[in-house]
């Protein structure tokens, strides 16, 4: 499911302003990105056991350099790869 998709299917609340102050998602939605996200933490745990923890903090150490760096990407590219 993209984050297009998932735009049409929330409702979006706003105040007396105008400004939107919360999102109301249907209930088989939210539950599938629980169940994503759920499954996604398990994988990585999988993972960061059997990867070496000088590993991991050299990939968390690149991570930040490159987001001081200026060289990140939206976060809707994430989402789009999340299959719910």
């Amino acid at each position: 499911m993209t984050i297009a998709h998932l735009r049409k299917l929330v409702q979006y609340v706003t105040n007396t302003n105008g400004e939107t102050t919360s999102v109301l998602v249907p209930l088989e939605v939210w539950e599938n990105l629980l169940q994503s996200w759920q499954n996604l933490a398990d994988q990585l745990e999988q993972i960061d056991e059997a990867e070496p923890k000088e590993k991991i903090l050299e990939d968390l150490k690149d991570s930040l350099r490159q987001t001081k760096a200026g060289q990140t990407f939206p976060i809707s590219e994430l989402w789009d790869e999340i299959d719910v």
